[in-house]
């Protein structure tokens, strides 16, 4: 080969260091595509769906067919938001349509039912508001001493509530937890003396068994329940709660649509989760049970891909698929996964859709207990 045949060549090859820049810029560029089309994805949700409005069960309580759960904002994790930006966020949910925020004294405890009622009484002929009783507060340490619902008790929460919130009647009054030292006939017929004195609209359980459920109902209709249920935890399907509701006319409100985040794919088996992080003590988040649990995640990202939709929105999808009387109350910081939850009540999950999920979910087997033993203790009852 002659020299000037070698030099063209030379002067054609492509240096290695270029063949890593461009490999770079691929990457790069590939990456910046895949982030243009989960916005262009979000951006379509929430493009072409209008807030729908559901009743929960004979009650003629009129709600947006998503909740906001406020918990998030500043309890229960390692960070929360300032209240300032609480308030913002609230107040951009209500823009957008959602008209039920879920609250509790306990969650702060306190301060997130000062933070919505700052956020909502600009607005408060247009929201619902939820909160609940039922737990000792230790007033010295600011922390759960065990459950109290005494009548006498339930009363002093309803007049704290109703002062933090800065309203005049609190919309939905839940018992947090069902207290085994307290008869439910005592509880509901509480309530009930609250709602005849204009302090109260409606009373709901958290967390009960079904025969519960039956008992404080003969004595003051029960509005709403609320419970964990989402594809990772279905109990509610086969301890007698769905099947109570549609036969009393209750409706249901889902906590933890989002398996506390967990569905929404953002986590594995290398998450670590902060101290503080409630998370931290449930047996479905170490690092083998996220890694197990994997396989939920999986299914909700194949059905997402064919729906151009995230993984979250399939999972509030499909809860909002399950009885027309349920209204699931996913929570967040972000504006953007806010309007991401949102864009699920643009979708439509046909019946075949339903029942491959189905079929896939079924076949897998959940890690895990949702809580430690002593938290579970205290539902179901």
């Amino acid at each position: 080969m002659s020299r000037t045949i070698e030099s063209i060549m030379r002067h054609m090859a492509t240096p290695a260091s270029r063949l890593t820049d461009q490999s770079t810029r691929v990457e790069k560029l590939e990456k910046e595509i895949t982030v243009k089309k989960r916005q262009t994805i979000r951006a379509h949700q929430q493009r072409n769906y209008k807030m729908k409005t559901r009743q929960l069960g004979n009650s003629r309580l009129e709600i947006s067919a998503l909740g906001f759960g406020c918990m998030g904002l500043n309890s229960g994790y390692a960070t929360s938001i300032t209240r300032d930006d609480g308030v913002a966020l609230i107040r951009a949910a209500v823009e957008r349509g959602v008209t039920f925020f879920d609250t509790a004294e306990v969650y702060g405890p306190f301060t997130n039912e000062e933070m919505v009622g700052e956020a909502l009484r600009p607005v408060r002929d247009r929201v619902v508001i939820a909160t609940k009783f039922g737990f000792k507060i230790d007033q010295d340490f600011k922390k759960q001493a065990g459950l109290d619902s005494r009548p006498e008790h339930i009363r002093e929460v309803c007049d704290a509530s109703l002062k933090r919130l800065g309203v005049e009647v609190i919309d939905l009054f839940y018992q947090h937890r069902v207290d085994p030292n307290v008869p439910i006939e005592d509880v509901a017929g509480t309530v009930k003396e609250l709602i005849a004195a204009g302090k109260v609209r409606h009373f709901g359980l958290s967390e009960p068994g079904a025969q519960t459920v039956r008992r404080a109902h003969a004595v003051q209709p029960v509005t709403a329940l609320q419970n964990e249920y989402s594809l990772w935890t279905r109990g509610p399907e086969t301890n007698g709660i769905l099947d109570t509701c549609e036969e009393l006319g209750i409706g249901f409100v889902p906590y933890s649509p989002l398996g506390k985040g967990f569905l929404t794919g953002a986590m594995n088996k290398d998450t670590k989760l902060a101290a503080g992080d409630f998370r931290s003590i449930l047996p479905r988040f170490t690092p083998e049970a996220l890694e197990k649990n994997q396989a939920l995640v999986d299914l909700l990202k194949r059905i997402a891909g064919e729906k151009e939709a995230t993984p979250a929105q399939i999972a509030l999808a499909w809860l909002l698929a399950q009885k027309p009387w349920i209204v699931p109350i996913p929570g967040t910081t972000k504006l953007h996964r806010l309007e991401e939850n949102l864009g699920a009540a643009g979708i439509e999950l046909t019946a075949d859709d339903l029942a491959e999920i189905a079929r896939a979910a079924d076949a897998i087997t959940v890690e895990g207990e949702r809580y430690p033993a002593h938290l579970l203790a205290i539902t179901g009852r």
